[in-house]
């Protein structure tokens, strides 16, 4: 696993890379499935989908959430699928919710032992520009980032039995 987060121009980037024990179609067929995203989300943050996704992620799909931002509140979170390339990438956009910008883009690509390299690029801006980042920047970034590890570990788990 690889996680790094760099800021630049009020703007923190979260890459996240991880080496998943599977086929490229298997993962596609797994983190297409937006029910997943439950699974794979920390507990701690208390992660729920909110609206009834079909199966399977599309281009211009909504997704809804219920998500724990602090401890005690919680906050609605619209995303939407903004762009799919089939068993490559997709990428989701927030539409309403934390953050004043989130773009998040997922990446899958074979490697030649016959696994799955996903990439998870994060961009992410805190609302209330420099203020936000003076008085949450530091807890945020360290959230974002046990997000991912937490998800690395959940999939360690899941893909091991």
């Amino acid at each position: 696993m690889k996680i790094q987060i760099t800021k630049q121009s009020g703007i923190y980037t979260l890459t996240s890379e991880q080496l998943l024990p599977m086929t490229l179609s298997e993962a596609w067929e797994f983190f297409t499935l937006p029910t997943n995203l439950d699974r794979i989300t920390p507990k701690e943050m208390d992660f729920h989908i909110t609206n009834d996704p079909p199966n399977r992620t599309y281009r211009g799909q909504i997704i809804t959430y219920k998500i724990g931002v602090f401890p005690l509140i919680k906050s609605n979170w619209v995303t939407e699928i903004t762009h799919l390339e089939e068993q490559k990438f997709f990428v989701d956009e927030q539409r309403f919710g934390p953050y004043a910008m989130w773009h998040h883009e997922h990446h899958f690509a074979e490697t030649s032992a016959g696994q799955v390299l996903m990439t998870d690029i994060v961009n992410f801006k805190l609302p209330l520009g420099f203020f936000g980042d003076l008085i949450a920047g530091s807890f945020v970034k360290a959230k974002v980032r046990s997000i991912f590890t937490g998800r690395y570990n959940i999939l360690k788990e899941l893909l091991r039995s």
